[in-house]
């Protein structure tokens, strides 16, 4: 199918992308290969993607895209030369940009998680990514008690301290601060670099679940503590007990959204 401006451009859409595009630095601290006007476009048109504006298989011209936000032929084609290179479109010769399915996408990729929590289906990512953590950080816990260099793991206990006094004072900011530094490092402590690659996923769903308001208001003392045993295990070189203690946090964390994602596929 092929838009034609009508279909592109609406008042209200126009309005709730400005509103995404302005979420988007609080959801994830992005690196972008473009910046300025360029990384203002990429971002608009990698949310009208990833919210379904822009839907699977529809074709998109560049000049209707330059007249959509009022920018020159090569602000667009560098914007979709990024696009495409993250699986997003792809250009055909003398048809137009082709918009392609969520299949094709680097999901992996920063800015690609960042325009998914920003779109409507962002508890759908925030599952995804959840589920991905269990599968993983239970692991990396027990490695790093393995493996973890005495630093990391003095390191750990002072973040698990610090967590607990922020979770005890409700400060909601120096919290998240806290919970991704401490989830950043038992990753980086595992000594797999596969698994250390996996920060910024980790940061992505910590800090969307309490942009969205789907933390608890007050941290539960059973996860602050789960935090304090898997430190504990992790000096000790304790591994199933840092695994067992990780895992609890996850089962925590799917538990407290889980609602959430039941509403949403019933709505």
């Amino acid at each position: 199918m092929i838009y034609g401006m009508a279909d592109l451009a609406s008042t209200k859409a126009e309005l709730a992308e400005l509103h995404a595009l302005e979420a988007l630095p609080a959801v994830l601290q992005r690196s972008s290969v473009l910046t300025g006007l360029h990384a203002r476009v990429l971002d608009l048109l990698g949310l009208a993607i990833c919210a379904g504006d822009l839907e699977t298989g529809s074709v998109v011209r560049i000049e209707q895209l330059q007249e959509r936000y009022g920018v020159s032929r090569s602000v667009v084609r560098e914007a979709i030369r990024v696009l495409a290179s993250m699986g997003l479109v792809a250009s055909r010769r003398r048809v137009g940009v082709q918009v392609l399915p969520a299949t094709k996408w680097n999901l992996y990729d920063p800015q690609v998680i960042g325009w998914r929590l920003a779109s409507p289906a962002r508890t759908a990512q925030l599952q995804s990514l959840t589920e991905l953590r269990t599968a993983i950080e239970p692991e990396a816990a027990r490695l790093a008690a393995l493996r973890a260099p005495l630093a990391d793991a003095s390191e750990l206990m002072g973040l698990a301290g610090k967590l607990w006094a922020a979770g005890q004072a409700n400060d909601a900011e120096t919290f998240l601060t806290l919970d991704i530094q401490f989830h950043r490092l038992v990753l980086s402590s595992s000594a797999n670099e596969m698994f250390a690659k996996l920060t910024t996923l980790v940061q992505a769903v910590l800090t969307g679940r309490t942009q969205y308001g789907l933390m608890p208001r007050h941290p539960h003392k059973e996860a602050l503590q789960l935090h304090v045993d898997v430190a504990s295990a992790i000096q000790r070189g304790n591994g199933d007990d840092a695994h067992a203690a990780m895992l609890g946090i996850m089962q925590l964390a799917f538990s407290e959204m889980s609602s959430i994602w039941e509403k949403d596929s019933t709505d």
